[in-house]
């Protein structure tokens, strides 16, 4: 009787499909236990972050500022990937705010003052304009160009890259160049930098140095946060990955005084 009993309750649970009471949800059709991993391996880091750790910018450069450089740099097709330039105008005058990469080495180069236009503000630069005579800086993507001996010394033209935004910079004779007024005794004196028409202006003693390592070709990013930039800039609503052939914008040869006129020295 007890035998026949036992039978029957098998037989009931058989049929509900029973099974071991270490099953457990997601396993599969061969009633094998699926192993739970107790280690929760963190996300990868994405290739703008990791790489932005291997230069070392963490307490240096602005993330936001890099990674929105890196998204041109991706999507710009240029003459020499090796550099990297960005320069973050969120900063004051009185820090370093140049930043000129070593993309295959992974290395930061120069790190350092640079002056902005005059019209854009004092210590802080805040106002910036593509047009003739507004003595502003422009923000956005430009490719190094040659050098050139003029009214400063030794320069480097720059050639925008974003219609309406800073395309002019050839035809405004925008171009990285030494200055006085770009140094530290003056930062000590004034408390800022002296300002220029609108040019990146760096302190003599590394104008060369720098400009021989990005001319002829590497990008060059000029950050301020705005807003107003990221909504009319091409570059960002096509960043898919992809060079882009539409991004370079006609560029007009400046006059030869007009190259020395917008590079000269102003309070």
């Amino acid at each position: 009787m007890n035998k026949l009993l036992l039978v029957m309750i098998f037989a009931v649970f058989a049929g509900l499909g029973f099974r071991p009471f270490y099953a457990k949800e997601g396993d599969d059709q061969s009633g094998k236990t699926k192993q739970i991993d107790s280690i929760i391996p963190s996300p990868e880091l994405s290739e703008t972050q990791s790489l932005y750790d291997s230069l070392q910018l963490q307490s240096l450069l602005n993330y936001e500022a890099f990674e929105q450089a890196m998204m041109g740099y991706k999507t710009i097709s240029v003459k020499n990937k090796d550099i990297l330039t960005v320069i973050d105008f969120t900063l004051p005058s009185t820090e370093k705010r140049m930043y000129v990469l070593d993309m295959k080495n992974k290395k930061l180069l120069f790190h350092t003052i640079v002056a902005h236009g005059r019209n854009s503000g004092e210590k802080y630069a805040t106002k910036f304009s593509n047009k003739h005579g507004s003595l502003q800086s422009s923000l956005g993507f430009y490719l190094t160009d040659a050098t050139y001996q003029g009214g400063n010394g030794y320069s480097l033209r720059l050639a925008g890259l974003e219609r309406g935004i800073n395309d002019q910079a050839m035809a405004r004779a925008v171009v990285i160049h030494g200055a006085d007024y770009c140094s530290e005794n003056v930062i000590r004196t004034t408390g800022r930098l002296g300002r220029s028409y609108g040019c990146p202006a760096l302190p003599r003693e590394l104008n060369k140095p720098i400009i021989d390592t990005i001319k002829n070709g590497s990008l060059l990013f000029i950050y301020a946060g705005s807003k107003a930039y990221m909504a009319s800039s091409k570059v960002f609503k096509n960043a898919d990955g992809k060079p882009s052939k539409t991004m370079l914008a006609q560029r007009e040869e400046p006059a030869h005084s007009g190259q020395t006129a917008m590079g000269q020295s102003v309070n």
